[in-house]
């Protein structure tokens, strides 16, 4: 199991914007177009008081990430959707990918 976790930093003052899009626009997305989120949401501190984000997703496999990655990033209802509005409260994102049991998925859930 590969699980993927993502974090971002907001811009400052955009972090309830940046939730309700998070949350109402693109993690139904992500799950329609096959992605297991596991969690997403903002983060409990602010490091150093910065606005922060996070999105965990869980893939099958390496493979199956660049597949399912790549056809939800150049669809339409993500490019023609959220995508702009979404991106403009980042000011930079970082992604760390690891391997996992099920087991350590499942505690996550």
């Amino acid at each position: 199991m590969i699980i993927e976790i993502r974090t971002y930093r907001l811009v400052p003052g955009s972090s309830a914007e940046f939730l309700r899009i998070l949350t109402e626009e693109a993690k139904p997305m992500i799950q329609d177009a096959g992605i297991q989120v596991v969690d997403c949401g903002l983060s409990a501190v602010q490091d150093e008081g910065n606005e922060e984000g996070y999105l965990i997703r869980a893939f099958d496999s390496l493979e199956h990430r660049t597949l399912q990655e790549d056809a939800f990033y150049s669809s339409a209802s993500w490019l023609e959707g959220p995508r702009a509005e979404f991106l403009s409260h980042i000011e930079q994102y970082h992604t760390i990918v690891l391997e996992a049991s099920v087991d350590a998925v499942q505690a996550l859930s």
